[in-house]
């Protein structure tokens, strides 16, 4: 059988990946540097047996020949993920890794005869998405975010183009007086959110300016030396196996570790912003999809869950899940980086027959099954956030 590599393949969707592969008979090598901010305590239990693993840095030449050498297909999941400035970091470990492997693939198609790779984007490349406003499109209404998800995205086509906007990031200012909308860019007005398809460019941070840079690569070098690349976008992961070492791990991370010592999740901003949850399962099938379809060839695809939920509601989830009688805290916090609303337009990827399968709901409570069997404790949470604000990342408005 083919040997498919997976970078990263100790993390969250690399090791749900690794098992979509092994299961359908795949031989799967792993390359991982576990690195230990992430794997404090070395392989977690949860990497496949039946798996090849090769410790390593993807940025270093000799762990990625080590790890390439007879490989079919690549699958590059390993990324360097934070909320602190550390902005070479970001270019250094995604964009470099994914042009190093290139190199290695063109210099030595004998020994590295991969027939293609599959690379980990992001919607951060689409940074606050697209929206409308209605007082530049003189009246003009859009439909509502939930209504354009059960229409699809054809339902935006007769949208006069005077009233579409791509808003760049939030301004500090803005943040710090706690007004958290979108406004446009013309009239200042407040604005509606728009499903984003893959079109929708605008980095707001160094890590999407680092994944946009990747499909850049994979585009241009894949089609000049003959090797076939799929780009995914993916929005806000969820599932068991998810770090709760890492603060980058997100949401249900913060909410289930202070619901297991007794504390109520804090929630930023107004907890009013719409997100685009996805099962990892879902995930991994979506990325052995595109590997194996050449119609993927050559594409970027947004990989979400097709529902926008607010963070009110995924709080209240968590909440039911943990049976806790505790209420959401809103005191004003936000996050630099963090987008307002982020609801993706997955028709691309649905065309290739794939659907999201697993609901918010079971996301959450297979995540709260998972992390209360893990042994870890609140200092994780508390030094997540005292050093988010030491370095001004978690700031809280003015009131």
């Amino acid at each position: 059988m083919a040997l498919c590599v997976v970078t990263g393949g100790a993390g969250f969707i690399g090791s749900h990946t690794a098992n979509v592969l092994l299961a359908k008979g795949y031989d799967v090598r792993i390359l991982d540097s576990l690195q230990p901010r992430v794997h404090p305590r070395g392989k977690p239990p949860w990497v496949p047996a039946a798996a090849e693993f090769v410790q390593g840095d993807v940025v270093d030449r000799a762990s990625m020949q080590r790890a390439l050498v007879g490989a079919d297909y690549v699958i590059h999941l390993a990324a360097y993920q934070d909320y602190l400035p550390e902005f070479s970091q970001f270019i250094h470990t995604n964009t470099e890794s994914s042009a190093l492997l290139f190199e290695l693939i063109v210099a030595d198609r004998g020994r590295y005869p991969v027939r293609k790779i599959v690379f980990a984007s992001s919607q951060a490349v689409s940074g606050e998405g697209r929206y409308f406003c209605t007082r530049c499109a003189e009246g003009h209404m859009a439909p509502s975010i939930h209504e354009q998800l059960r229409a699809g995205p054809g339902v935006l086509l007769n949208l006069p183009a005077s009233g579409i906007r791509v808003p760049g990031p939030r301004p500090l200012e803005q943040l710090r007086r706690g007004d958290w909308e979108i406004h446009c860019p013309a009239c200042g007005g407040e604005m509606q959110p728009l499903l984003i398809d893959e079109a929708t460019i605008s980095p707001g941070t160094t890590y999407g300016v680092s994944k946009y840079a990747i499909e850049l690569l994979a585009d241009r070098l894949g089609r000049r030396y003959g090797i076939p690349t799929a780009c995914m976008r993916y929005t806000y992961v969820q599932g068991p196996q998810n770090s709760f070492y890492n603060a980058y791990s997100g949401i249900t991370r913060r909410f289930a570790l202070r619901l297991m010592h007794g504390l109520p999740p804090v929630v930023y901003e107004d907890g009013r912003q719409l997100r685009d949850y996805v099962n990892v399962r879902d995930v991994a099938r979506a990325n052995v999809l595109v590997m194996e379809d050449s119609r993927a060839d050559f594409g970027v695809f947004n990989v979400g869950g097709g529902r926008a939920v607010t963070v009110l509601e995924l709080a209240a989830l968590m909440l039911g899940a943990f049976k806790s009688p505790l209420t959401p805290e809103i005191a004003g916090d936000f996050r630099l980086g963090d987008t307002r609303h982020t609801i993706s337009d997955i028709s691309r990827l649905r065309a290739l027959g794939w659907e999201p399968t697993v609901p918010v709901e079971r996301s959450v409570t297979e995540y709260v099954a998972w992390i209360t069997t893990q042994t870890g404790s609140r200092e994780y949470l508390e030094e997540a956030e005292r050093v988010m604000r030491e370095q001004g990342v978690l700031q809280r408005a003015r009131r």
